[in-house]
């Protein structure tokens, strides 16, 4: 009976640690600090086009004076961080940036595309080598990392689409809203 009990007590050891593991391998966004509030994306022609049409994408990036963003064609706007709300608790994910659009079809279970928040840095190298390499934003949706040649794909959530095999992106809680003064929103929380 005792040799019983202790196998059942390993039995269920083993299945705890699995769904923990699990657990947290599933979810759907990083444990990652993110924060950044930008109550009128008006302001930014390129993140309103990204938060606006399916499939467009840009980087968010500062230069210590103002938040830069980019599109995967080059073209970028800018807002003086002094503009954003909340300004001076604002966190770039790795310090790498954020890229954020809209996905081309919904997510599993959801009826409407949603805006989506990724870091910028490459996940695979700062989980592999704990060092931050920003990915260079690619047309129709890709991200490429120069430095592990792996390259995700956005409108698939962030999933490897070229490469050696890893994990997915880093994301991000993002809600892209109309504020209190009838203005769209973008709103990264983690």
């Amino acid at each position: 009976m005792k040799r019983f009990s202790i196998c059942l007590l390993t039995v269920l050891c083993g299945l705890l640690l699995a769904a923990c593991a699990g657990g947290e391998a599933n979810s759907k966004y990083s444990n990652l600090r993110a924060r950044l509030s930008i109550d009128n994306v008006l302001q930014a022609p390129v993140l309103h086009a990204a938060c606006e049409s399916t499939g467009e994408y840009c980087t968010i990036t500062s230069d210590g004076q103002k938040l830069i963003f980019t599109n995967a064609a080059g073209k970028t706007s800018s807002i003086n961080i002094a503009a954003i709300s909340d300004y001076a608790g604002y966190n770039l994910g790795l310090n790498s940036g954020y890229i954020v659009g809209r996905l081309t079809i919904p997510e599993m279970g959801e009826d409407n595309v949603r805006v989506v928040c990724f870091d910028r840095a490459c996940s695979n190298c700062y989980q592999n080598y704990n060092i931050t390499k920003p990915l260079v934003l690619q047309t129709s949706g890709y991200a490429f990392c120069r430095n592990c040649n792996r390259t995700y794909n956005l409108n698939d959530c962030g999933n490897l689409s070229d490469g050696p095999a890893g994990r997915t992106l880093y994301r991000y809680r993002v809600n892209y809203a109309m504020g209190a003064m009838g203005l769209w929103g973008l709103y990264i929380n983690n």
